[in-house]
């Protein structure tokens, strides 16, 4: 028997994530993008973990979830590299992308502006003594949780500190009121001390706060500043600490190996590839033509500078709602997520009187399997040029291709694409993508089981937003549920709840239409709905 080649056990692999013919799929990595064969970011995670445990081969996320054929994404597969030494602890090192605009922001808006917040919903007899311990294994095992940051001659520095146990703060009282909610009267607790949980001089900007619920549940709440984790980053501790919880409780032995920090992993992939101007100019090209603002003010003036004090409005769906974006997805042979952004952008489209529009979409910047366990801030929100326009499966298509085609300039800085693009800056709107869309249901499962307890995972909300409209997917296959945060500013919550009813009406004309049905047939502009926005040069 022959022996399979590289390419070949790297496609049987992918076939296997994707969940798809193996025979098939070769013809189909030979001219289309993992995304468009039904691969998402998880499957493409999977995948990029497997290759390296299984066949010792390096894969990029970012190629693998861009637009290049997936037979020539694979075929760049490398030989997984030697771990590098860091720095020592204590030593100065340069900020990671991203995060000098995240403690800027932090000093000009307040820390509720960049402070974020992922609690756990404990059900079960809790072990204070084990809690401790794991969270003192995740501080000696993750340089994210004790990184500091300082100021210096030439702007703010980072250090990361030899130990540092990440804080659990114990809140007596928080669970009361909040409309009978009490995870939200925790979280608007939270969120009014942000200040005190995530602005401490010389100490990692976060926390973990415990606070009782009835009947014995507790709430466990991460809260961490933008410039120390990302939305991947919340997700990779909850699922470790709950895991250690498990061994801990059992009396097996936590882990406590030191996981590589941003710099030992990868820090080229993540602050910037070679050539950046080139390509944040190439990427201008293709983004020439849409609008530089898409305005949901309906005509009202705009604050002069951008208020980031936001509110937020839960849209649930029925479960025959998701099993039917499933099997578009299916049929269409893209994600879930790019119905749903799909949807997302023909509801604003309509509503803002566009036939294109730039959507900011979340995404990774993790091109390593090392980085995929690493707790930094290596995310980025990069436009997407959505174009209603075709049949419903060429125009469910068509946002793949842009999503996967934005997923390969995730390393460009914003700010510098819009001065490619001639975009002057504004501080009254969010440079180029006022709307954003992100996915997060599928970093963290519903609920997860470590020893005696169950945990349920909510998203909370620190009252600050840095869009004019923000949809995210926080849960899909159980009790699926969106997020639509908006600035009052902008969108008055009258106008937030009928462009959610817009969202849910989009999605479901989507996926209640055949293939070829014209997108431009499934929905009436919006009364009162007229074009706002300002062409790119």
């Amino acid at each position: 028997m022959l022996t399979p080649t590289p390419l070949e056990e790297l496609l049987d692999l992918a076939a296997d994530v994707i969940g798809c013919d193996r025979r098939a799929l070769p013809a189909g990595a030979a001219g289309s993008p993992f995304i468009t064969l039904g691969g998402g970011l998880a499957q493409a995670v999977r995948l990029q973990a497997r290759a390296g445990r299984q066949l010792g081969l390096a894969v990029d996320l970012a190629q693998l979830l861009g637009p290049a054929p997936l037979a020539d994404v694979l075929a760049r597969a490398v030989p997984v590299p030697a771990a590098v030494p860091g720095p020592p602890a204590g030593a100065v090192r340069a900020l990671l992308p991203g995060q000098r605009a995240a403690l800027a922001a932090g000093r000009a808006a307040g820390a509720g502006a960049v402070c974020r917040v992922l609690s756990a919903e404990l059900a079960g007899p809790l072990d204070a003594g084990a809690l401790r311990r794991v969270l003192a294994a995740l501080g000696a095992r993750h340089e994210g949780l004790r990184t500091v940051f300082a100021d210096a001659p030439h702007g703010p520095v980072r250090r990361v500190l030899a130990a540092c146990d990440p804080p659990l703060v114990t809140l007596e009282a928080a669970g009361a009121g909040g409309g009978g909610d009490p995870v939200a009267a925790v979280h608007g607790y939270l969120a009014a001390r942000a200040r005190q949980l995530v602005g401490r001089p010389g100490r990692p900007p976060l926390a973990f706060a415990l606070s009782r619920l009835a009947g014995g549940a507790h709430l466990l709440s991460f809260v961490y500043h933008d410039a120390v984790a990302d939305s991947w980053s919340a997700a990779l501790l909850w699922q470790e600490l709950l895991a250690d919880y498990d061994r801990a409780v059992h009396g097996r032995p936590l882990v406590r190996g030191l996981r590589p920090g941003p710099d030992t992993a990868g820090r080229a992939a993540v602050a910037g590839r070679p050539g950046g101007l080139r390509a944040a100019g190439e990427r201008a090209e293709r983004l020439r033509g849409f609008p530089a603002a898409v305005d949901l003010a309906e005509g009202a003036p705009r604050p002069a500078v951008f208020d980031v004090r936001g509110e937020r409005l839960h849209v649930g769906l029925d479960v025959r709602l998701r099993d039917a974006a499933d099997a578009t997805a299916r049929r269409a042979g893209v994600p879930h997520g790019t119905v749903l952004l799909a949807a997302w952008a023909l509801a604003v489209g309509r509503r803002a009187g566009l036939e294109r529009l730039l959507v900011g979409c979340e995404v990774p910047r993790r091109a390593t399997a090392a980085l995929l366990g690493t707790l930094a801030p290596c995310s980025a929100t990069v436009p997407v040029g959505c174009e209603l326009e075709g049949g419903v499966d060429y125009f469910l298509r068509g946002v793949a291709c842009a999503f996967s085609e934005a997923l390969g300039c995730a390393d460009l800085d914003t700010a510098e694409l819009a001065r490619e693009l001639g975009v002057r800056p504004d501080r009254s709107r969010p440079v180029l993508t006022p709307v954003t869309f992100a996915a997060r249901d599928e970093l963290l499962p519903a609920r997860v089981r470590a020893g005696d307890l169950s945990a349920r995972f909510h998203h909370g909300h620190a009252g600050a937003v840095t869009a004019d409209a923000a949809l995210t997917v926080l849960r899909w296959r159980e009790d699926p549920l969106l997020r639509l945060e908006f600035a009052p500013a902008v969108l008055s919550r009258t106008r937030a709840v009928r462009l959610a009813r817009e969202l849910r009406g989009a999605l479901a004309a989507l996926t209640a239409a055949s293939p070829h049905t014209p997108v431009d047939d499934l929905l009436p502009a919006p009364a009162g709905a007229r074009g706002l926005a300002l062409p790119l040069p």
